[in-house]
């Protein structure tokens, strides 16, 4: 439950440390139901009265050519179309030189995605953020160029907008740690949610009495104040910033004639950040294929939550004593398949 004060407060707390200059002309192509597109596009331009131009879905000619035709200064976009700028032939033809600055959030951004908007963009500046819905939903941005506080941080997420604490602790101890040790994020402050809704299970699980939201996310910050994100203990899976949860894909999937039990955990994508990948054990007798399981979730979700990322035919589902089921041992299968592939690509 996100409240006004918290919405309100995130804007501020944003433009504060991103900074914005009086003439900024701003694109809308992030959907406005996704917390991102809500309050980083439609509350910055409702609080600076700012030129919007709002696109229905992302198309790459006429994303270009908005952004040429209306001199966009400012694009807050996420990775897959960073990717996009980046490295895309049909960029070259378009007039971009208004664009002066892009955020990206909503996913982790490649470090030699970064590098290749760089160098194609040579004067145009790039900033990152971190954040979730839970905090309405900026925690850290990158300063502007501006900014005596600006850094050249490759990877980084940025610095804590005001009014925002964080600590890193320890994700065996709950100990606090220091610069440049990696632990758990925590954060608290004045744009952290009220708490899940009809939930309070859930709340009292993720915030403590002193006020500290467990984000999920593991990463460190450096001597300089600035955050890099390494990692997540949180299940969630996040497709192009959207959240899928295994859970319900495994509920899914065991309403499938062909299944009998299915694990479910995210492989890396360079250019949607992460895919669904599904361990599936077919029923006794069952001639299903990877495309029959594919198609049949495909036909019953939203497209982000489709198993884009693949199935794979296992003769049991690794668990716990308790039942839950070990997702790394699966995410182990993947990293194993992933290094079998670099070794054979090298030898060839």
């Amino acid at each position: 439950m996100l409240t006004h004060r918290n919405l309100v407060a995130n804007i501020e707390q944003t433009l504060e440390t991103m900074g914005d200059l009086p003439d900024e002309r701003l694109i809308g192509v992030l959907p406005f139901y996704h917390v991102y597109g809500q309050v980083v596009v439609l509350g910055f331009n409702f609080r600076r009265g700012y030129q919007l131009s709002v696109m229905s879905r992302f198309e790459p000619v006429r994303f270009l050519e908005t952004l040429q035709n209306h001199r966009i200064t400012l694009a807050h976009i996420v990775p897959p179309i960073l990717l996009f700028l980046a490295g895309h032939p049909l960029v070259d033809k378009f007039d971009l030189s208004a664009l002066r600055r892009v955020f990206c959030g909503a996913a982790p951004l490649k470090a030699e995605t970064e590098d290749s908007f760089r160098r194609r963009f040579p004067h145009t500046d790039l900033a990152q953020g971190w954040g979730m819905t839970e905090i309405s939903p900026i925690g850290t941005v990158t300063p502007p160029p501006w900014s005596p506080l600006r850094k050249a941080k490759r990877g980084s997420a940025g610095m804590l907008v005001p009014s925002v604490e964080m600590r890193v602790a320890d994700t065996q101890t709950g100990a606090d740690l220091g610069p440049n040790q990696s632990g758990q994020l925590f954060v608290r402050g004045v744009n952290l949610m009220r708490g899940y809704f009809e939930n309070p299970q859930a709340t009292r699980e993720s915030i403590d009495a002193d006020g500290w939201f467990a984000t999920g996310d593991v990463g460190h910050i450096d001597e300089d104040g600035y955050l890099f994100i390494s990692d997540r203990l949180k299940e969630l899976i996040k497709v192009k910033g959207l959240q899928v949860a295994p859970a319900e894909l495994e509920a899914l999937l065991l309403e499938c004639p062909d299944v009998t039990d299915a694990g479910v955990v995210a492989r890396p994508d360079e250019r949607a950040g992460e895919l669904p990948v599904a361990f599936v054990v077919r029923r006794e007798g069952s001639l299903a294929s990877e495309a029959d399981i594919q198609r049949w979730v495909a036909e019953r979700v939203a497209p982000h939550k489709r198993l884009e990322g693949g199935v794979r035919f296992i003769d049991a589902v690794p668990k716990a004593a308790s039942g839950k089921i070990l997702r790394k041992r699966l995410r182990d299968v993947l990293a194993e398949e992933a290094a079998a592939t670099a070794a054979a690509g090298e030898q060839n």
